[in-house]
């Protein structure tokens, strides 16, 4: 494989957000640290507790802090613990500004009243920022990911052929009741979800190299977000082709979905591994070989009923 079909996987549901509010967030931390550190007696001037004596101490004590989390948040990684800790420190501060607006009257009250409604709308800020990077972050860590594949008696051409006609999905992906191509790239997707429910969703492909690959993604909204890649690579030796399918996809009950889905026998890796099963099947002879005890799936529930085998009768095959 060249270093062009070295492509990640799309994102799901586009690409991720950067994460903008926390990094402006630490720009901010910057000029603060660097301000309260370099001029802390007009800073507690403008802020009305220039008359105490601990503030040549407690300024740049909040500067350095406030310089440890520009450091954190500008980097960008773990935005959401070190918004937490801007939140910790916004709290400490309003602590200190209440104190002081108790003990001040006149000018200098109404400039640490100033200061704090400041410092609240700040920390209104880092309370959104650390929130939504907590649920960025958690979202990130319930998608699963897999990498399945199977090797066809068939030219990569005819694999990538076959698989690019979305509609012919259906015939080998047992989970699917229909695929309606709406254009080129864009398709609706109709789906036998776990207790039989039915889930659909809109889909695009996002990068089509023919004879090569083909990515995918859901569109924003669907319930079930996922995005994949298929690669039809020539297998060694002039065997056909390898199908390789990289899947990620985010399951809406999380791990306890999963090992539910799994017990029934519709956990999706499962589902996968015997869709390119039927796929190999279709394309070398043209129909999925089923026989009457074929089970589907290999959870404990199908290998219970599973029986010897017996041919189907024509009208079941």
């Amino acid at each position: 494989m060249d270093e062009a079909d070295e492509v990640l996987l799309p994102e799901l549901d586009g690409p991720e957000p950067k994460p903008l509010l926390p990094r402006a967030l630490g720009w901010l931390s910057l000029a603060l640290g660097v301000g309260a550190l370099a001029a802390p007696g007009r800073l507690a001037q403008l802020t009305g507790v220039d008359d105490s004596p601990l503030a040549p101490t407690v300024i740049p004590a909040v500067g350095a802090r406030e310089l440890v989390h520009a450091a954190g948040l500008i980097r960008g990684r773990r935005p959401a613990g070190w918004a937490w800790t801007r939140v910790a420190g916004d709290a400490m501060d309003l602590t200190l500004l209440g104190r002081a607006w108790g003990d001040r009257c006149g000018e200098r009250r109404r400039r640490v009243a100033l200061t704090t409604a400041v410092v609240g709308g700040i920390a209104v800020a880092d309370l959104l920022a650390a929130v939504g990077a907590a649920r960025s972050r958690r979202a990130r860590e319930r998608v699963i990911r897999m990498e399945i594949g199977v090797t066809v008696n068939r030219t990569p051409a005819d694999a990538y052929r076959f698989w690019r006609d979305v509609e012919n999905l259906p015939r080998f992906m047992s989970h699917l009741e229909s695929v309606r191509a709406e254009d080129l790239r864009r398709s609706h997707w109709i789906a036998r979800g776990p207790a039989s429910r039915r889930i659909e969703w809109d889909a695009e492909i996002v990068d089509d190299r023919p004879n090569r690959s083909i990515a995918w993604r859901s569109l924003p909204g669907t319930r079930v977000p996922n995005a994949g890649r298929v690669r039809f690579v020539p297998a060694p030796g002039d065997r056909g082709t390898e199908v390789r399918v990289q899947l990620r996809y985010a399951p809406p009950a999380g791990a306890l979905g999963r090992v539910v889905a799994k017990l029934f026998g519709e956990e999706p890796e499962q589902q996968v591994r015997d869709d390119l099963r039927r796929f190999k099947q279709v394309l070398e002879t043209g129909e999925v070989v089923r026989s009457e005890g074929s089970p589907d799936g290999i959870s404990v529930r199908q290998q219970v009923i599973q029986r010897p085998a017996q041919p189907l009768p024509p009208a079941r095959r």
